[in-house]
Order: structure tokens, then C-alpha cells, then sequence
């Protein structure tokens, strides 16, 4: 007997880093309605390009991830390139920045923020 097992796909995975910076940034803000925005435009380098924004509304057309205590938001244009992504929160020589680790990227620019499907 064989045991199958099925998961949902994860839309937005958040590292433990980024939810603290979420959570973090929320609190300093003294407004617990903001909630991470993740979305992709078209530009930058590579093609398409990464943008993230703190915000209280959510329509109707969003895709909602509670993670870790963090709250993300997905427009369903960008749904579709985010799928299996994972946001970090680094602090490096180049900066402290939310970036994204995304398996459907074939190719990414030298700083991470755009990249091409």
C-alpha cells in the first residue's frame, strides 16, 4: 500500500529573516492593518523587476499568505511569477533589502531586483 501525500503550492515563502523585518517594521509603524506587498513590473535589466510596499487594503483579486506572523500580499498579475519564491531579508555591503530567491527566474541581474522567466 502506497501513501500519497499532497500539498498546496506555495505561493510566497517568507525566511525567518524577512518575517522579523515584516513584523519589525510593522510595529515601529504602530499600524498591526500594514501588510507586506509583493509585486513584479515589467523593467529593470533582466526584464521584470521585484517591488515591495507596505499597505492596509486588500481587494478582493489578492492573494493572501500569513506566514511566521507576517502578513504577505499578491496582485494576481504577479501571482504567476511568484509562485515557489522565497522572500529573505539581507544586510550586506549593498544595503539592508527584502529580496526574492525565485526558481521560475532563468536569469537574474547583478543586484538581484529584476530577472527574466
Amino acid at each position: 500500500m502506497s501513501i500519497v501525500q499532497t500539498q498546496d503550492p506555495v505561493i510566497v515563502a517568507l525566511t525567518d529573516n524577512a518575517a522579523d523585518k515584516v513584523k519589525s517594521l510593522v510595529a515601529e509603524e504602530g499600524n498591526p492593518a500594514l501588510k507586506l506587498r509583493v509585486f513584479v513590473t515589467g523593467g529593470g535589466c533582466s526584464g521584470f523587476q521585484y517591488g515591495f510596499s507596505f499597505e492596509e487594503d486588500v481587494t478582493d483579486e489578492d492573494t493572501v499568505v500569513h506566514q511566521k506572523g507576517a502578513t504577505l500580499l499578491v496582485d494576481p498579475l504577479s501571482y504567476q511569477y511568484l509562485v515557489g519564491a522565497h522572500v529573505d531579508y539581507v544586510e550586506n555591503l549593498e544595503g539592508a533589502r527584502f529580496v526574492i530567491n525565485n526558481p521560475m527566474a532563468s536569469t537574474t541581474c547583478g543586484c538581484g531586483s529584476s530577472f527574466s522567466i
